[in-house]
């Protein structure tokens, strides 16, 4: 019997178990506590749903996790709607989550406090960090519902205290995104550069009607809650009415128990501050008032303990009426004291024309003086030039000696050149010497047979030998001989130069 059961391969219990699965349980919800919650790399939720006595294993997909109106986390009891299935690579089955809603209010309020412990722990609502709002801003930015009450109520109130300029962010309030576009819009105004086209707000408002918890969880979500405490704007939170509490009320700068608050938070009554000012300047007109009157009083008090001015200046009368009576007879005095003072003076002024002769007198000495001087000076130059005249002729006179002297050397050295044995050689004539050099002037000096020596001009020598009754023939080739040494010239034949 056994045998007949037909048989199935893993794959295919498997997969037909999917079907059955899929089939009975194509749209389920299950209430249950997130355990083990972890976004994949891909996007995709893995989580676990459980109560008391069951587990069963949950994933969300990437393009559902992306609708989601919450954001998953562990210990969260949410009412989890999808499909069930099997996973057939671990025999297991699960459900694909579609949506996912909190289970009820309490779960709300668990979820709200512990996520408002955490943020807390971070200190995102310290009063430390909030900042003072302007007391008149210029420019007010409203981040809202563009379509709602709450900006109306909002320019309303801002029309009745104090005009003022608003730039309205629109975003969602409530459902899927809205928590997102609040945070861009926060973000936004703080972007905005300032000084710009675009006028950067004094003061951000963040404002909504009131609703239900679930309404209002937008306000609540941590990405709103960090972007309001890192607001360099300072930020009104206005969500809700007065009982409504959300987590932004903790991290803006200051809480506003309605939209119309907020307004009224946000600006000064214009009417109230012209009253202000009213009152403060009849106040400061009576204090200015009443200090004029006082020192006024004081004046007089001091005034009362005063003389009479009149007594106080009979004493000075009297001195000048003394003093007028001795300056009209001390006047006449004074003016007889000067002309006789003058006509001392006058006395012992010389005349003009005595002053001028003196003068001219003293002139006439100094170009006396003066003329002599110069006549002075003229004589020295005179001798100087003429010595410097006289300089010049001796110097002429002394080259025209030299010149002479030169002459009679130049003509006494022609006669004693003319004079000399040398001019009497030049003239034809020669001159004979003996073997013993001296000179044979006489004929019978000489003898036959003696071997002579004769000396013609340009001391051209040649020797002879004498021989009776005929000429002396040469007795060798002519020579230049040795110069003999000069015979001095006898002082009786040289004339005197300097004669």
């Amino acid at each position: 019997m056994m045998r007949n059961v037909q048989e199935l391969s893993v794959s295919e219990l498997s997969q037909a178990l999917k079907r059955t699965v899929e089939d009975a349980y194509s749209h389920v919800r299950v209430r249950g506590e997130i355990s083990g919650f972890k976004r994949a790399a891909s996007g995709h939720l893995y989580m676990a749903l459980k109560d008391q006595d069951a587990v069963i294993d949950a994933v969300c997909w990437r393009g559902s996790a992306g609708k989601l109106d919450i954001r998953p986390e562990d210990g969260m009891e949410v009412i989890a709607t999808g499909r069930l299935t099997t996973y057939p690579g671990r025999s297991k089955y699960q459900i694909v989550i579609d949506h996912i809603e909190l289970a009820g209010e309490g779960a709300l309020l668990k979820l709200l406090e512990e996520r408002k412990r955490r943020l807390a722990e971070e200190g995102l609502f310290d009063a430390s960090r909030k900042r003072a709002l302007p007391f008149l801003p210029e420019v007010i930015g409203v981040i809202t519902s563009p379509t709602g009450a709450v900006i109306r109520d909002i320019l309303h109130r801002l029309a009745d205290r104090f005009p003022r300029h608003v730039l309205l962010w629109p975003v969602l309030v409530q459902g899927d995104g809205a928590a997102a576009q609040v945070a861009a819009a926060i973000e936004g105004f703080n972007a905005i550069t300032p000084g710009g086209a675009i006028p950067r707000p004094d003061v951000l408002i963040v404002a909504r009607g009131g609703g239900s918890l679930e309404d209002l969880w937008s306000f609540n979500e941590e990405i709103v809650v960090r972007a309001a405490a890192a607001s360099d704007i300072p930020l009104i939170s206005a969500v809700g009415h007065e009982t409504d509490t959300t987590l932004i009320d903790y991290a803006s700068d200051k809480r506003a128990p309605t939209p119309t608050a907020a307004a009224e938070i946000a600006v000064p009554v214009r009417s109230e501050l012209m009253a202000d000012l009213a009152g403060f300047t009849h106040r400061m007109i009576q204090s200015g008032t009443r200090n004029i009157e006082n020192r006024t009083r004081f004046v007089e008090s001091l005034a009362r303990g005063l003389p009479q001015p009149r007594r106080l200046m009979e004493p000075a009368m009297q001195r000048l009426d003394d003093l007028t009576e001795r300056l009209d007879q001390s006047t006449p005095r004074l003016v007889r004291a000067a002309e006789e003072r003058l006509q001392t003076r006058v006395a012992r002024l010389r005349s003009p024309a005595e002053l001028v002769s003196r003068a001219m007198a003293q002139v006439s000495d100094q170009g006396q003086r003066l003329y002599g001087t110069t006549q002075a000076i003229f004589a020295r130059a005179d001798r100087k030039a003429l010595e410097m005249r006289a300089g010049d002729r001796i110097q002429a006179a002394m080259d025209r000696r030299f010149t002479g002297w030169q002459d009679r050397v130049a003509r006494a050295g022609s006669a004693v050149e003319a004079l000399s044995y040398k001019g009497t050689l030049a003239r034809g004539y020669a001159i004979v010497r003996g073997a013993d050099g001296g000179l044979i002037t006489k004929g019978d000096a000489v003898r036959s047979g003696m071997a002579v020596e004769i000396e013609f001009q340009e001391d051209t020598r040649v020797s002879a030998l004498v021989t009776d009754g005929a000429s002396v023939a040469p007795a060798g080739k002519g020579e230049k001989s040795r110069k003999p040494a000069k015979t001095p010239i006898p002082t009786s034949v040289q004339p005197e130069l300097f004669k």
